[in-house]
Order: C-alpha cells, then structure tokens, then sequence
C-alpha cells in the first residue's frame, strides 16, 4: 500500500513541484492586481489550494495521455503509469477526485468563477492530447496554466478586467518560453515517437525565436506597468526578469540537455521577481 501512495504522490508530480510553481505565479500577480494590492485571505488560501490541485489535475491527464509514448523516452519510462505501477483505472479515478476537490474550492466564490472553472477544467483535461495534433501544445499549456488569471480577477472582482486578458497572454507567451525549453530535453525521443512540439517546430531557429518571444514578454510586461501605473519596482522586477533571461539564453546556447532543463528551472525564479517588484509596488503607494 506504501508503494501505491508513492506511485499516486509522483503520479501528481508532488515530489517536483516546479510545475506548482509556474503556475502559481501568474495567479498571485492576477490576485494582487485585482485586489489592487490587497486581495482577500479567502482568495489567496482558495487559489493557492486551487493551483495545486490543478497542476495535479493535469500531470495525472498528461500521463494518462502519454502512457503508451513515455516508456520510450529516457526522461519519462520511470513514471507511474509507463512503468506499471499504476493502472489507468487509478490514474482516472484519482484524476476525478482531485477535479472534484477543485470544484469544492470554486463553489466558494462566485457565479462567474464558477462558469470559467468549466472551461478550465476542459483546458486541463484536454492540454496533453494537443502535442499529438499539432506543435503548438504549449499554447494550450499557458492558457490552462494560466487560466487562474481571469478566475482571479472574477473571484476579487466579480468581472474579467481588460488587464486580466494581457496578463494571461503574458502568460500564454511565458509558457512557450520555458516549455519549449522542456521540450527541447526530449526532442530527439519526441521525434523517434512522432509527438510535436514547439521544440521541434523551431528547430535550428529555436534560440532566436525563443530571444524573441522573451523580449516580447518583457514588452508587454513594461506596457502592463505603465497601463496599471505602477511605481518603480515592477519594473525594476521586470528588469531582473530580463537578466534571467539574458543568463538562460547564454547557458543553453550549445542546446545542452542539462542545460535546457536547469534553464526551465530558473523561470520558477522569473515569475517570483516579478511578483516581488508587484508587491514593492504596492507597498511604495501605500
């Protein structure tokens, strides 16, 4: 029975919670800008549960989606349902009961959070098919991941500001970015199995393009400072956000599998500059 709680707990991917994090970020800049610098302890406790439930949600899916594809690549054959611990019956059984859990959480806000959990619940539940159809899946990534950002503002708010759909697609373009550097670890297994992604998709261009949509979200995140008024330490997160940036660009530029994977890590540490400059803010205008 301790070998299945075991299985169950990394099935969910508890034991690496950089995912949790990725995704827990954008939602607290969502909050904070919503609650103008103040959101609710209910909303914070609620979100932050719902992150983790969410990010469980959707590996869980993920496995289940890749389970006849990861026992064929080096970095995934040890994973519950590619190694037989799990059955799929269990994978889908647990899958239900943490979407259930999510559920409870939602009920406690509001009638138009309520309505956006059912598309994100549709966008967890599906996201991990898309890399068999086309090579865009990490699209689908930052608007699953990222869809805490308009239930957010619902839940502080009781509407979906002009605000919340830049921050998503700042989020949307995040996503991208460091999943493609994930992808980038397993682009050779991906190519012998035929999944896509955008790692393949750019192929020798991949470093450019992956500058460019870097400098991009830093754009759009000085335009969201300047639209909301902030003071001077967003953006001096936003320029450390950048340096990160500058320093995974320069790490990766052999396309080191290491390398790609300590920078995936590292944007856990963009998202957590950027939502301190937010809380430097509000507190410089308090």
């Amino acid at each position: 029975m301790l070998v299945k709680w075991n299985a169950l707990w990394r099935l969910m991917r508890f034991d690496r919670p950089i995912g949790i994090l990725l995704l827990l970020w954008p939602t607290m800049w969502a909050l904070w800008i919503a609650g103008d610098g103040s959101p609710s302890v209910k909303n914070i406790l609620i979100f932050c549960t719902g992150v983790v439930l969410m990010r469980a949600a959707g590996c869980i899916m993920n496995d289940v989606a890749d389970r006849d594809f990861d026992p064929h690549v080096e970095r995934t054959r040890c994973r519950p349902l590619a190694s037989g611990e799990l059955t799929v019956r269990q994978a889908i059984l647990t899958f239900l009961i943490v979407m259930l859990l999510a559920f409870g959480l939602v009920l406690m806000t509001n009638a138009l959070t309520i309505k956006l959990a059912f598309a994100g619940a549709v966008l967890a539940s599906t996201y991990p098919f898309f890399k068999r159809w086309t090579h865009l899946p990490q699209v689908v990534l930052g608007l699953a991941f990222g869809w805490g950002i308009p239930m957010a503002f619902a839940a502080e708010t009781g509407q979906v500001a002009a605000a919340a759909w830049l921050i998503l697609l700042i989020n949307v373009i995040w996503s991208v970015i460091y999943d493609t550097l994930y992808a980038m670890v397993d682009r050779e297994d991906d190519i012998s199995i035929g999944l896509k992604s955008t790692a393949i998709l750019f192929g020798r261009h991949d470093l450019v393009i992956l500058r460019i949509l870097k400098v991009l979200m830093v754009v759009l995140l000085v335009l969201l400072g300047v639209r909301l008024q902030f003071g001077w330490p967003w953006f001096a997160g936003v320029v450390i956000a950048a340096g990160l940036f500058v320093w995974q660009q320069f790490i990766i530029v052999n396309r080191d599998r290491d390398a790609c994977f300590k920078a995936f890590l590292n944007n856990n540490w963009v998202g957590a500059v950027i939502w301190i400059g937010l809380l430097a803010a509000y507190a410089l205008d308090r």
